[in-house]
């Protein structure tokens, strides 16, 4: 009755011996990541350096770099632990105690501290020389290019740091221009010269621009008609026209003679009087588009009598697209015809204040052989060399 009871007690106690058995798992060390690598000690002033150690990691872990003390020309890359950048002249000393560590993120290993030498380079740095205006006016053309050379014959190639917004600026030349469109100081502006090796830079300067884009000035107009005229003898007049911001310039004319042509793009008025008689009151202006001038107001009287004595030349030109150094030209304001009776001598002069007129009738001119000249002008009062000279006789 008692053998049930006798079978079932060792059991009970065997499975509470297994019930407060445990194993104890080993502990496993995350392995160091490792780094190598052995950087160059010395460097020169004007070229490259960099180095860029080897590192791994066995588990597999994410590597992050760092640097302690270093140099002040050079840049660091976290990622792959990449020291490099170019030292200019005042970085040439000393520079201790640079060392490059890798962790990964539990571990951290550095590679034996060094010292780099930077020494000076023996090349001749080039020269820049030039004094930049300081200010300018909305609305007009500014422009400034510096002289710039290397004592070796290296090519040079020109930057700038702060340009302002409203000017353009060419590595090859140097030459900062464009019209400001908008007053305010514009700082910091600095050009600099390099041969690739060393650089010579301008002093910072900064273009105080005055005015509003908003302000308009009237234009001006100029000029003394002939008062007189023959009939069947060409009558011609032009006036000199500007307007201080740069605007287009559109021409007109009140009690036009009938046998007169006038051009609104010059103001030219002319023509050949086939009677006689006075025209009177004739008036012509100027306007930007928002204010105009005139001339004041005047007669032209035609006269009878025997043939002219005085013949006209016709002069026509192709305007000019670029400036001598092969940029665009953006300013062009106008020309300024030459003539006389010498080709040595061309003492007369008349201003054409229009960049879109390419034709001219210059007339009064009496019998003989007469010689003619062009050139252009900008905005800011540079001019071309002199066209090659024509002439024309009058019969």
């Amino acid at each position: 009755m008692h053998y049930v009871h006798a079978l079932r007690a060792p059991r009970l106690c065997a499975l509470a011996l297994l019930a407060v058995a445990t194993i104890a798992a080993p502990f496993v060390q995350a392995a160091a990541p490792k780094i190598s690598g052995t950087p160059a000690t010395t460097g020169t002033v004007g070229v490259s350096y960099s180095f860029k150690p080897s590192a791994s990691d066995s588990d597999g872990n994410k590597l992050t770099f760092t640097v302690a003390n270093k140099p002040g020309f050079a840049a660091f890359s976290a990622t792959t632990g990449q020291l490099s950048g170019t030292p200019s002249a005042e970085h040439a000393r000393t520079w201790s105690g640079i060392q490059i560590c890798v962790s990964d993120g539990s571990s951290k290993v550095c590679l034996p501290s060094y010292s780099l030498v930077i020494k000076p380079n023996a090349n001749k740095s080039p020269t820049i020389t030039g004094s930049p205006a300081t200010t300018g006016k909305v609305g007009t053309a500014y422009s400034f290019q510096p002289t710039a050379k290397d004592p070796e014959g290296k090519a040079v190639t020109l930057s700038i740091r702060n340009k302002p917004s409203w000017a353009s600026f060419s590595t090859s030349t140097g030459k900062l221009s464009g019209t400001p469109t908008a007053a305010g100081v514009f700082s910091g502006i600095m050009i600099t010269a390099t041969d690739g090796v060393t650089n010579a830079s301008l002093p910072t300067f900064s273009i105080t621009v005055t005015g509003s884009s908003t302000t308009n000035t009237a234009p001006k107009i100029s000029g003394t008609p002939t008062t007189t005229a023959r009939v069947g003898a060409a009558y011609s007049f032009t006036p000199t026209a500007s307007d201080a911001n740069g605007d287009k310039l559109t021409f007109s004319v009140t009690n036009k003679p009938s046998w007169a042509t006038f051009s609104t793009s010059s103001g030219q008025l002319y023509g050949t009087p086939s009677s006689t008689g006075t025209n009177s009151n004739i008036t012509i202006a100027v306007s930007d588009g928002k204010a105009s001038a005139s001339l004041k107001a005047f007669s032209i009287v035609v006269s009878s009598g025997g043939s002219s004595t005085t013949g006209s030349a016709s002069l026509s030109w192709t305007p000019p697209t670029k400036n001598t150094d092969g940029t665009t030209l953006t300013n062009l304001a106008g020309y300024k015809i030459s003539y006389g009776t010498s080709s040595t001598n061309l003492s007369k002069t008349v201003q054409i204040a229009n960049a879109g007129i390419s034709s001219y009738v210059v007339d009064g001119l009496a019998s003989g052989t007469w010689y003619f000249s062009i050139r252009a002008y900008t905005s800011v009062g540079t001019e071309s060399s002199s066209s090659p000279v024509a002439s024309k006789t009058i019969q």
